[in-house]
Formats: C-alpha cells, sequence, structure tokens
C-alpha cells in the first residue's frame, strides 16, 4: 500500500534520511551543474528501493567546515531534462562527510538518474537508480547476489562484467538490483611493504589504517576512523564505485564489516576472546554511513547522523538461554543497529534479509573441550560429534548422550546440559519464522549471509593405510562448523518450519565460501535421511581468493589429492569439488587418471545428494529470475581477478551455468535442471 507525503516524510526521519518528495510532472534542472568527480571521490550510490521511494547516497568533503549543503536530483532522463524532485540536503564531518536523500513519490518498476551538485556548481557524477515493482506486478523479478570484494589481494572485474551485460541487455533481461550478502569491506588489511604477496596474488596498497592494531600479517581498525578508512579504500575502486553508481544495491553485512571471527560485541584475535563494545558501535555507524540501506539505528529520528550510543568496554560474562551476552554494554551496542528486514518486489519475490553475527552465540566448537575432537589427521570432523556439540541438551529430542565416542575412547558431551547452538537469536528466528510464514509472493528469498548447504565428504571410503589412524566416525565427515551449514538444529527448525506451513517457493542465497554452489535446502543428509523444502545457492566471491586456491599452495601430503591435482601440462585442477560432491574415491581417481567418467563412476551416492554444483575455486556472481512458474539462477563465474582487467566486459569467462525450477507444490520436491551455457566445469557438475 503506497503512503502519502506526510507518512513518507515521517517515515525517512525515522530512517535518518532526508527526504524529498517527487511530483508527477517534470521539468528541465535550473542547477548549473559542472562534474568535478575529485570533490566526491566516493561517487554516488543507492540502496533499498521499494515501488516507491529510493534512498540516495554521496560523500562530499570540506576542508573548513563542519557542515554544507548538497542540491539533490533525480530526473527521469539522464540529461535531466526532466526533473522530478530537487532538495537542499545537509552533509556533515560528523557523519564523515557522507549524505542520504530518501526519495518517494516515484513511480514503481522506473529507471532514474540523480546527481548531487554544491553550491559552486561542482557536482558529483551521475547516478542510476531503479524502484521496486508493485506488490501486484506479475512481470518476473531479475537480481544478481554477490559476495567478498577483496580490494586489498584482488580485482572487482565481476562488477565490470555485470555492467556490461546489462547494458546490452533487452529490457526484460536487465537487473532490478544487486543484492550484496557481505564482506562488502574487509577489515584485516595488508600491507604491501610487509606483505607483498599472498599466493599467487600481489597485496594491493589501500593505505594505512589510523590508529590501526596489528594482528599477524594483517592491521585491523580500533575505532571509526579506521573503519571509515577501509570503506573509502574499497569504494575507491573504480569498478565498485561504477557498480554503485549504475545498480541500487541492497546490502546486508556479514563478519568483515565488524571483524573477521567476531559475533555480537566479541573479537577475537590469535584464540583470545575480548569484549569490545564500542567497536562493535563503530563498524555500525560506518555501515550505516557508507551503505545506503533503510536499517534500523536505535538513535531514532534524526536526519544526517547515526547518533551513537556511548558504551563501555566491559566483561560479558553471563548469556541468556540464547547465548546473548547479557552484559549492558553489549545489548547497546549490538542494537545501535538493527540490519535484518525483508522488501517487497512484485508478486514474485519476497526478500527476507539476516543478520548471522551480530545476535550469534559463541561456537561451541571453539570450547577448549572441544580440542580433542580433532586429531588433526583428517580433514574433517564426524558428523555425528558436530551435530551433538551443536544441539546441546536439545539433541536426539532431548536425550543427549553422557559422553562422545572418539573411536574406542570418550570424552564427557561438555554440551549436555546447555541449549542447543543460535546463529540467528532468539527475536531474529522469530521475524524470519513469521516472515517465511506470512509471505504470500511466489518465491520466498532468504538472503542468508554465510553457507547453508553441508560442506562434508565420506572419509570411512578412505584407502587403508592412506591416513595412518582409522577414521574415527561413524560414517560422513564435516569440514567444519563455520557458518550456518554447522548449525544442525537451527537449521533443520526452520526448514521444518517451511515444511510443516507449507511454505513454497523457498529459496536460500547466500555469499561468505567464496565458490559457487547450487542444492537443496533439506533438514538432514543421509543416514538420517533426504528431504529438500526448497532450493539453496552459493555464490563465488567477487575476489576473495578461496579454498581451492589456496589448496594450490598446500604441502604435499597424503591427502593433496582430495585437494587438487596437479601436472605439468595444466593448470592445477580442483578435486576438492568431487571430494564434496561425489565422494573420496572419485576425487582420487580423478588426480590419479585425470578422467572424469571413471571418477564419475565411482561416484558415493550418499555423500551429497543434497548438490547438483561445487566450484571451491570461483569467482563471479550470480543472476536469479523469478517468475510465475519458474526461477532460474544462472553462475556467472570470471577468471581469478589477480589484475584488473583491461577489456570493457572485465575480461573472459571460464563458465556460465543455469540451474532451473519449475515451481512446485506444497509436499512436493523441487528439482533442479541444470544447463551448461559456456565453459566446461566438468569437476563441479
Amino acid at each position: 500500500m503506497s503512503m502519502d507525503r506526510r507518512e513518507f516524510i515521517s517515515a525517512a526521519a525515522a530512517l535518518g534520511a532526508t527526504a524529498l518528495w517527487a511530483t508527477r510532472s517534470s521539468a528541465a534542472s535550473r542547477l548549473s551543474w559542472r562534474e568535478d568527480r575529485s570533490l566526491y571521490p566516493q561517487g554516488v550510490a543507492s540502496g533499498d528501493p521499494d515501488e516507491q521511494s529510493v534512498i540516495l547516497w554521496t560523500r562530499r568533503p570540506f576542508a573548513e567546515k563542519t557542515r554544507a549543503d548538497l542540491n539533490v536530483e533525480i530526473s527521469l532522463d539522464p540529461g535531466f531534462k526532466k526533473v522530478v524532485a530537487t532538495a537542499r540536503v545537509p552533509v556533515l564531518a560528523e557523519s564523515d562527510w557522507t549524505c542520504r536523500a530518501l526519495v518517494g513519490g516515484l513511480k514503481p518498476a522506473t529507471v532514474y538518474w540523480y546527481r548531487f551538485t554544491d553550491e559552486t556548481g561542482a557536482g558529483s557524477r551521475v547516478g542510476r537508480t531503479i524502484t521496486a515493482p508493485l506488490a501486484k506486478d506479475p512481470r518476473p523479478v531479475r537480481f544478481s547476489f554477490v559476495s567478498c570484494q577483496s580490494v586489498n589481494e584482488g580485482a572487482q572485474n565481476a562488477f565490470r562484467r555485470m555492467i556490461w551485460e546489462d547494458e546490452r541487455a533487452p529490457a526484460d533481461r536487465k537487473l532490478g538490483f544487486v543484492l550484496h550478502l557481505g564482506d562488502f569491506i574487509y577489515e584485516v588489511v595488508e600491507y604491501p611493504d610487509e606483505v607483498p604477496h599472498r599466493y599467487s596474488r600481489t597485496v594491493y596498497d589501500l593505505g594505512r589504517i589510523p590508529d590501526a592494531r596489528k594482528v599477524a600479517n594483517f592491521h585491523v581498525p580500533t575505532n571509526l576512523a579506521g573503519y571509515r578508512h577501509v570503506y573509502r579504500a574499497h569504494i575507491d575502486d573504480p569498478d565498485i564505485q561504477d557498480a554503485r553508481a549504475y545498480f541500487p544495491f541492497v546490502c546486508i553485512g556479514d563478519n568483515h564489516e565488524f571483524s573477521w571471527q567476531g559475533w555480537q560485541s566479541f573479537i577475537k584475535y590469535g584464540g583470545k576472546v575480548e569484549p569490545a563494545q564500542p567497536l562493535r558501535v563503530a563498524a555500525n555507524q560506518a555501515w550505516w554511513e557508507y551503505i545506503p540501506s533503510r536499517v534500523r539505528k536505535a538513535s531514532g529520528a534524526g536526519l544526517d547522523r547515526f547518533g551513537p550510543p556511548t558504551v563501555a568496554k566491559a566483561p560479558i560474562e553471563t548469556f541468556d538461554d540464547h547465548g546473548f551476552g547479557t552484559e549492558p554494554n553489549n545489548r547497546v551496542a549490538v542494537g545501535s543497529m538493527t540490519a535484518y528486514r525483508a522488501l517487497r518486489y512484485g508478486r514474485h519475490v519476497d526478500l527476507i534479509l539476516t543478520d548471522f553475527h551480530s545476535y550469534k552465540a559463541a561456537d561451541p566448537t571453539d570450547r577448549p573441550e572441544a580440542a580433542a575432537l580433532d586429531s588433526g589427521e583428517y580433514p574433517v570432523l564426524p558428523q555425528e560429534w558436530m551435530e551433538i556439540v551443536d544441539g546441546g541438551k536439545d539433541y536426539a529430542g532431548g536425550k543427549p548422550p553422557a559422553s562422545i565416542a572418539l573411536g574406542d575412547k570418550s570424552i564427557p558431551n561438555f554440551r549436555k546440559d546447555e541449549p542447543a547452538y543460535t546463529v540467528l537469536g532468539r527475536e531474529q528466528k522469530a521475524w524470519l519464522k513469521d516472515r517465511l510464514t506470512r509471505s504470500t509472493a511466489t518465491w520466498k528469498i532468504w538472503g542468508a549471509t554465510n553457507g547453508t548447504l553441508d560442506m562434508r565428504t565420506d572419509p570411512q571410503n578412505l584407502p587403508a593405510g592412506l591416513i595412518k589412524a582409522p577414521w574415527p566416525g561413524k560414517d560422513f565427515g564435516t569440514f567444519g562448523s563455520g557458518d550456518f551449514s554447522g548449525a544442525f538444529a537451527e537449521r533443520a527448525e526452520i526448514y521444518d518450519t517451511v515444511r510443516d506451513h507449507k511454505v513454497t517457493g523457498f529459496v536460500t542465497v547466500s555469499g561468505d565460501r567464496h565458490s559457487f554452489w547450487a542444492g537443496y535446502a533439506a533438514p538432514a543428509l543421509p543416514p538420517a535421511g533426504f528431504a529438500p523444502v526448497g532450493l539453496s545457492f552459493i555464490t563465488g566471491s567477487i575476489s576473495a581468493p578461496g579454498l581451492g586456491e589456496a589448496a594450490e599452495f598446500f604441502k604435499d601430503s597424503p591427502v593433496l589429492p582430495l585437494y587438487v591435482r596437479k601436472t605439468t601440462a595444466a593448470a592445477p585442477e580442483h578435486t576438492i569439488n568431487l571430494t564434496i560432491k561425489r565422494g573420496v574415491r572419485s576425487a582420487l581417481e580423478y588426480a590419479a587418471s585425470g578422467d572424469i567418467t571413471k571418477a564419475r563412476a565411482v561416484t558415493n551416492p550418499d555423500v551429497a545428494p543434497h548438490l547438483e554444483f561445487v566450484d571451491m575455486a570461483g569467482h563471479g556472481y550470480a543472476v536469479v529470475s523469478a517468475g510465475p512458474d519458474a526461477i532460474d539462477t544462472e553462475f556467472v563465474c570470471i577468471v581469478r581477478p589477480i589484475t584488473r582487467a583491461t577489456t570493457p566486459d572485465g575480461g573472459p569467462l571460464r563458465y556460465r551455468v543455469s540451474h532451473h525450477a519449475k515451481r512446485w507444490a506444497a509436499g512436493e520436491r523441487p528439482t533442479l535442471e541444470q544447463r551448461v551455457m559456456e565453459g566446461d566445469p566438468k569437476l563441479s557438475i
């Protein structure tokens, strides 16, 4: 339902944005504008469009002021002959000279152009944005989803390719928005004079972080100035800046927007956990300043500033039954910004975004007691161990074992009297379930920032003697619990909700793994059963290196063929894809023979019935097309982005693969149909 002008201005104030209301008539711009990008060094951006409004953003520093005003215009044409809204908006030193304006009264599903101009007539570059379709609009929705852009260690050629293809696409194949699923920045920064190379990559100079803390080879922010520096350094990248000017972005943060191994208001460096409430507030504020969005901030109505709460760094020692630290400063710091939210795009897409790091409990596998579970000899851990530790007192229907068997030994089950592990937290999980079960959209697309698909294999099938110690598990082994795939109980709880409420069109889209995955959302895998309730996709990173690339630099060992095949005549081949999708016998066969037909012939069908595609060395982006009868997710994989492409198309592709599913009825299993459109991803399919 559309709101009137008064309601819109009130909503804008609550978001902390200057409100503009478009008129139904248009006229040529009356401003004297000349582009001067040097005065707007981070360009322009737009975010979180709905059917009648969008947030516009720029940054315009001033040397000898604490406040200035800019004119913002929005037009139906790039020449600004059809301007529909204009206003003066404040820009403050207090907000690092970032500026937000919420423009309402716009037409749905419409392309607009916008620009900012200072009092001298010096203007920003021109930006392009697109409003969302009406909730009743029957046309398909098309968008891309991305994650993990490391400007420090790579080039953002995927954005160049995305723009190039969109400029040439017919109207019904153009993207409506870019969904960014986190790691927009990497707060861990290498300095090239200290670390000139990592893997085969050049480390690029992002400047010195003010007041940085040194952690191993990295430097990390310790305050707001540090985070602001890192955001500016990332947005200074020309391809990121061009993408933000060309597409509206919908963003949700992952871990690197705060701290690599952090959660709630905790940071963890070198195995030591520390409270960091002021740092959490600083990270939230910098995100709010540099990412135009409709997130909620605790400081309430305010047109141009974040309004950070004052918090103290204090020990966090007590926790509620969902693992959230009850220390008052922790609650205030995390609550300074609430990022989870939902956006509706036409009749067919409800986009539901969750925050996986602000409310999560401490990972129980990081506990000292858990060290006994990992001998270090196998690349995976027995899945049943991980499920026992994850489930706590709720494991096996509330009957957890008193001990965890380690082959012929055992350790006490240190989790048997504790609640199940949560990533979502109490309030966010209740909100997610409610949104999923009430949605009327054809496709309920959950932006679950890090991977939901199990990453496991079958070490029970390794040849005798390859590893000296016998496999201590019952059957399958998992590569770890670093993402949502390790929250076995909570993931099953969400999927059971989807099944029990007969929710159809359920899809998860994720990032973080630096790899492409396509498959099925299922609460359990063999031997526990397999009954998918939806589809799941993970996009490769924009530029950050992944496990496949890292494996090329592993030392030789008996298990190296499970990760990579190296021959003198060819580039390394990532057998890790076969290990995960087809099992260890398949990977070892391919490593020995190089014959994909033989490798596929020894597939273990129970290791990964949930997977249709895995590429642990994939970079690029994914494109979703969601219509009334089907959904299609296309992986666009570029060559490894070590240097910036010299061609307008962003450089060559490795492959393009489509995964298509027809709409299924409640109680039916979804089915993916795969089509290789370009390239030969033979170890991934």
